[in-house]
This record gives structure tokens, C-alpha cells and sequence, in this order.
């Protein structure tokens, strides 16, 4: 059975999020997410919910500010992942600086070898 494309609302809102900072890069085909040294730290399944990565602090932060819950996928928690709420898509100015914190989150990971 073929996953689900994400609806094509939630594929552009992930593009218009990713774009806020220069040096993310959509990757992926059904999957889509962003990646550094090997770690994903955004992430849009098939569900075509939006998933950002922020470390201890800022996740408790948002989890707090925005009354969001667990990011899952396939029935697990993706742990250190947060959604982003549809109403974060209305103030880009804040979005972006989230975006900025989990990408700076993902510069403090160490590398994971590649698959490939």
C-alpha cells in the first residue's frame, strides 16, 4: 500500500518555513524533512503534520506557549519533536525565529555516519 502524499497545504506551509532560513534544505519525497551531519531536525510525514526538533529548554518553551502535545509518527514519539500549530503559520516573524532555534539545536548534535 502507497503512503499517503500530505495534503498540499501542509507541503507548502513546511516549504514556506524551511525557506525563512538560508541554509535549510528540504529533502525527501514522501517524507520530506531537513537534515545536518546525518540529524533530521524538521520533519513532515504522511500525515502531513509539521515537526520542528529544539533542544531541552526551548522544547518545554513551546510546548508550554503553544499547548502542543507529542509529535508521533507510525504510533511513536518522536522525542525532542514538536508540531507546529497552524497558527504559528500566521506570524512569520516568530516562526522564523523558531525555525532559526532548531536549526541552531541541530548544529549542536554530534554527526551520525550516513547510510549511504
Amino acid at each position: 500500500m502507497a503512503a499517503t502524499p500530505p495534503p498540499d497545504r501542509n507541503l507548502e506551509q513546511f516549504k514556506l518555513a524551511v525557506s525563512l532560513v538560508p541554509e535549510m534544505e528540504l529533502k525527501g519525497k514522501n517524507m520530506w524533512y531537513t537534515s545536518m551531519n546525518g540529524n533530521m531536525y524538521t520533519y513532515m510525514g504522511k500525515e502531513g503534520i509539521l515537526g520542528i526538533r529544539l533542544g531541552k529548554e526551548d522544547y518545554h518553551a513551546f510546548r508550554e506557549k503553544y499547548g502542543v502535545g507529542d509529535l508521533k509518527s507510525y504510533g511513536a514519539v518522536m522525542r525532542e519533536y514538536v508540531p507546529i500549530p497552524e497558527e504559528l503559520f500566521d506570524d512569520i516573524e516568530t516562526l522564523k525565529i523558531w525555525m532559526e532555534k532548531c536549526q541552531a539545536y541541530a548544529r549542536t548534535l554530534p554527526p551520525k555516519p550516513t547510510k549511504k
